[in-house]
């Protein structure tokens, strides 16, 4: 049973509050988005959200999470599914011609889930360096890592989609 200060039980309530709202962003932006490749990808980060709220909640109530079991497979997987779905990509441009309107909208519920997880790496920044306990430093250490793999996702995804400039 870990004992946290009053700071980082503060630091870990504003992680859990951000969590929850990547996943109601991530919930509302995959019915949202008119591309089902980018639907598909919202709700993979969604769920990963979901991940990082247990383990935030894991800690709050006294238990470190092991983040790195069975993390890495699924991790890979993803990330594969992900690659495969670009390589398709051509294929479902052509079946489908998306109007302007709803690029755009796309364009901008990408532009705001990468500005989300900016902040929300940047809250664990600040939390990572304010822990005392090794163990639960190197979970908030995973989660932003996973936070900023996620940016790296949206950010492909606007690049091979001509929204990145």
């Amino acid at each position: 049973m870990i004992t946290l200060t009053q700071k980082e039980t503060s630091l870990l309530q504003d992680s859990k509050k951000q969590e929850e709202i990547c996943i109601e962003k991530y919930e509302r932006y995959s019915s949202e988005a008119s591309d089902p490749q980018l639907q598909d990808l919202f709700r993979q980060l969604g769920s990963k959200e979901r991940e990082h709220l247990n383990s935030i909640n894991q800690i709050l109530s006294g238990t470190v999470p092991n983040v790195n079991a069975g993390g890495q497979g699924n991790q890979q997987q993803m990330q594969q599914q992900m690659q495969q779905k670009m390589q398709a990509m051509p294929q479902l441009q052509a079946q489908s011609a998306v109007s302007g309107n709803q690029s755009k909208s796309d364009a901008y519920l990408c532009t705001d889930a990468l500005s989300t997880e900016k902040h929300v790496s940047a809250v664990y920044d600040t939390a990572i360096f304010e822990f005392k306990d090794a163990s639960i430093r190197q979970v908030l250490n995973h989660i932003q890592k996973e936070e900023q793999e996620h940016g790296e996702k949206i950010y492909n995804y606007m690049a091979q989609h001509g929204m990145y400039n």
